[in-house]
């Protein structure tokens, strides 16, 4: 590597981007829009509990429920219906009785009460549920503890507090800024091929190496250093920051080995805004998924973002550790490691 070369590279393609007024404007006012919707959006959870209820037969201490103030309670008339409610997060808990509950505690037994919970739902709501249940079991037969629970979490059970919405929103809105970088990178590189600037410099004492690692210190530089100064104001670095330091910068990385796919495979700038725009929407779906726990199925974790946007949700917002993320980051860097090889390899053809 050719140090002057690499320095004279980067004055240039920093001038050609300084100097593309669209990318310069996006760039400052996308991290403007995303630090305020962070601040915008709710800072803290609805404390109001929302309980759904299955009762074929419901018994007349249970149906005090649905006058407690403290409470928003609504029967289903399946038990499948009351499963979806809540995977679909209109409710943080559902209580599923039995058809033959009465008939049961007549003849002294002791019923199976199922109990759904909410991904999103706090810890404490678990006892809270069971310990309502025993109360209300306890007024209609006058015995403590005469059933069972079943207990289960709808959705990917994620411990720890009950997550406001916009940390929930900060690991998808720190993913947009690094994603965006694919659309700048890939366009610099696209006008440079169109100019013939990049034949013209390979014409000179420059080596190809020199060029990549010139565009590859310009793309890490704009999208690291967009996504750190987001998380640095959201609070993003406050659990664990060389955890997520290092997510980012795998993340910058990846997002460089597919800005050059893509100015390799497109016509000219009007195709790299096409196929760009694709790639993010499909890489920006798994953030939707930590966003809104239970929205999305196993199905996001084939697209490789999702291992970027998860293991950020986890550090940052359920202090995860190094031991918790390390399969994540282990996937990611090796998809990197693949995206950035093939977009060097392909681009270079389309220079030469």
């Amino acid at each position: 590597m050719n140090g002057r070369i690499v320095r004279a590279l980067l004055k240039k393609d920093f001038a050609l981007f300084m100097s593309n007024r669209f990318y310069l404007l996006i760039t400052i006012v996308a991290v403007v829009f995303y630090v305020g919707i962070y601040f915008i959006l709710p800072s803290d959870v609805d404390e109001r509990l929302s309980l759904a209820m299955y009762a074929p037969v419901l018994p007349p201490a249970f149906s005090q429920l649905t006058t407690q103030d403290a409470a928003e309670i609504e029967l289903f008339e399946s038990e499948e219906a009351l499963k979806e409610a809540v995977l679909d997060g209109d409710y943080q808990a559902a209580i599923a009785l039995p058809a033959d509950i009465m008939e049961v505690w007549l003849a002294g037994g002791k019923p199976q009460i199922t109990v759904y919970y909410s991904a999103m739902a706090p810890p404490e709501i678990s006892a809270a549920i069971v310990a309502l249940v025993k109360e209300l079991a306890y007024i209609e037969t006058g015995q403590a503890l005469n059933f069972d629970t079943t207990e289960e979490v709808l959705g990917p059970d994620m411990l720890g507090d009950q997550i406001a919405l916009r940390d929930r929103m900060r690991p998808l809105l720190a993913i947009f800024i690094l994603l965006i970088e694919i659309l700048t990178l890939a366009s610099l590189i696209m006008v440079e091929i169109e100019q013939g600037t990049a034949r013209a410099l390979l014409v000179t004492s420059m080596r190809v190496s020199d060029l990549f690692i010139a565009k590859g210190i310009l793309g890490v530089g704009l999208a690291l250093g967009q996504a750190a100064f987001f998380m640095a104001l959201v609070g993003g670095f406050s659990h664990q920051p060389l955890i997520i330091l290092t997510t980012l910068i795998i993340g910058s990385l990846m997002v460089v080995g597919i800005g050059f796919l893509v100015a390799s495979f497109s016509r000219d700038v009007m195709s790299v805004t096409g196929w760009g725009m694709l790639i993010l929407i499909i890489l920006a779906i798994p953030g939707f998924g930590t966003a809104i726990p239970g929205l999305l199925s196993d199905w996001t974790k084939v697209i490789p973002s999702y291992y970027l946007t998860d293991t950020v949700s986890r550090v940052a917002n359920y202090g995860a550790g190094w031991g918790d993320i390390g399969t994540n980051l282990a996937i990611l860097a090796g998809f990197t490691a693949l995206v950035f090889w093939a977009g060097i390899m392909v681009l270079r053809r389309r220079y030469q």
